[in-house]
């Protein structure tokens, strides 16, 4: 299967390309954001056990989270109506990454890329806050996206460091337009499948 991770800073375009890729090349989309809602509203027993550490204000401990997403794995590829899946939001970190890895191993499976959606700084910060400019998001003001960006880089770096000595790690200029972009990604894309 085709199993890809991306990457991207808030304001990188990410959500856009994965609506892309899903489309593209028939993927399902694995965000640990909407997981985690859907566990909860579902009062699964994983959702509950998430929603224990959520509603303190807590990070979920890395096993929870994997356990969690491969639950989510094995429900969106058991038909085989997919041909892969896009990890968006996690792996944010070298341990997470290692445990995704194996939690793929065990089942056969890999990452095939990861797609780090590159933009420069300024340009995350201008969009960002022109988007909070048009839709009225009240956390996208200059000090919390700074903040954002600072969390996003420094977990993030490492674990593309390491990907990156893995091989699968694919570097990918975010300035322009969606569809340029998306040509850029579709052609690293055509090249692991």
């Amino acid at each position: 299967m085709l199993n890809i991770v991306i990457f991207g800073a808030p304001g990188s375009g990410k959500g856009t390309q994965s609506e892309n890729l899903i489309e593209k090349y028939n993927l399902a989309h694995i965000s640990t954001g909407d997981v985690l809602r859907a566990e909860k509203a579902a009062g699964t027993e994983l959702g509950k056990l998430a929603d224990s550490y959520m509603s303190k204000g807590q990070l979920i401990p890395d096993e929870l989270m994997i356990d969690i997403l491969a639950s989510v794995f094995d429900q969106k590829t058991k038909n085989g109506d997919c041909k892969g899946v896009i990890f968006d939001g996690f792996p944010r970190t070298i341990p997470q990454g290692t445990a995704l890895s194996e939690m793929l191993k065990e089942r056969g499976e890999k990452i095939a890329a990861v797609v780090s959606l590159d933009v420069a700084e300024e340009e995350l910060i201008d969009r960002l806050i022109s988007r909070g400019q048009k839709t009225g998001r009240t956390d996208d003001n200059y000090e919390t996206i700074k903040a954002r960006l600072d969390v996003y880089y420094n977990q993030t770096t490492p674990l593309k460091e390491m990907y990156e000595k893995e091989g699968i790690l694919h570097a990918i200029e975010g300035i322009g337009t969606i569809d340029e972009i998306f040509g850029r990604i579709a052609t690293v894309v055509d090249k692991v499948k």
